[in-house]
């Protein structure tokens, strides 16, 4: 096997772990993109009560 054969098969090999990788962060981006919006709004709870200004 000649040096310009390791060569390609290591850029191949590279190429595929790079592949990998952005598969893997884009699946994890996506996950914490999920965790972040995880439906509608809660209730904000019971209002103050209204002050009685008929004094």
């Amino acid at each position: 096997m000649g040096k310009s054969e390791q060569t390609a098969q290591r850029e191949q090999r590279l190429a595929a772990k790079l592949r990998e990788n952005l598969k893997r962060r884009k699946d994890q981006a996506k996950a914490r993109a999920q965790d972040h919006n995880p439906g509608p709004e809660p209730d904000p709870g019971p209002e103050a009560p209204e002050m009685d200004t008929d004094n």
